[in-house]
């Protein structure tokens, strides 16, 4: 692209960021890698940029026309900070933006769901993307993750729910398009992977990749709260507990064709990406 304006990516070396990067490279954007750290991040331009330092907003949107969004991480109220910024941005001739959000909070909900309210009355291009449950979760750091290695169980209050697993790699397919393409989506996008699939369904997939038994355990609402709250606040481990008792009641059990609509390709499935990331 000839464009001389750059993408500011926050978040540039998380799950979605990182990978957004690297898409955005691939087309011969020119990208401001933001975080906290000014992580460099090869073939970006590394910059300073945390949610709760509003000096380090002005520098990383100079020279910026669009941003993909993600917000503060493990903050019930991020709207409290984000809105601010989305003032400054677009102050600053920033477009277009798109906000990573999360297939179970609507517009007006609660947490990023404030932020996706506002967001069409600030900039003329904008997308939500509201990505279903992370492939991701069950990989690194996380708490399913941690649970699979350390006593081959995955915890949950979901019940026999099902869920359309999305692999973050299909998440930054469709963000790129969404900060790229000529017309901006403007409207909030519904990302799952290509089958909704319990976490029973998942456990018994990882042990037939694995080889290690990995069994679902089920919680209630009230013992999955709990385990939160002993790491995280109780509004937020509150909320992420409901989540859980929501899919329990079917509210992930769907799949869309957002990610093959918008990229040209078929989203990846939970057993292809076990096998790539996993195994």
């Amino acid at each position: 692209m000839s464009d001389p304006h750059a993408t500011l990516v926050i978040g540039a070396t998380g799950t979605t960021g990182r990978r957004v990067t690297a898409g955005l490279l691939a087309e011969g954007r020119h990208v401001k890698a933001g975080g906290r750290t000014a992580a460099p991040v090869d073939g970006a331009q590394a910059v300073r940029f945390d949610w709760n330092e509003p000096a380090t907003w002005g520098e990383a949107l100079r020279g910026v026309d669009r941003v993909y969004l993600v917000p503060p991480v493990g903050s019930t109220e991020p709207a409290a900070v984000m809105l601010p910024f989305l003032h400054e941005a677009r102050a600053a001739r920033v477009r277009r933006a798109v906000l990573l959000g999360a297939s179970a909070i609507p517009a007006g909900g609660p947490a990023v769901g404030q932020v996706h309210q506002a967001l069409p009355g600030l900039f003329d291009e904008w997308a939500v993307l509201r990505p279903s449950w992370f492939m991701q979760n069950f990989t690194g750091s996380t708490p399913h993750a941690r649970g699979i290695r350390e006593g081959g169980t995955i915890s949950t209050a979901s019940g026999a729910g099902r869920i359309g697993f999305v692999d973050a790699q299909d998440i930054a397919a469709v963000a790129v398009r969404a900060l790229l393409d000529e017309k901006a989506p403007d409207t909030d996008l519904i990302l799952t992977g290509p089958q909704t699939l319990s976490h029973d369904v998942v456990a018994a997939i990882l042990t037939g990749i694995t080889g290690r038994t990995v069994v679902h355990r089920h919680l209630t609402f009230e013992q999955l709260r709990d385990r939160w709250a002993a790491e995280i606040p109780l509004e937020f481990a509150t909320m992420l507990a409901a989540m859980d008792r929501a899919i329990a009641d079917g509210a992930e059990d769907r799949t869309t064709d957002t990610v093959e609509r918008l990229t040209g390709r078929p989203p990846g499935t939970f057993r292809a990406f076990a096998e790539r990331e996993i195994a």
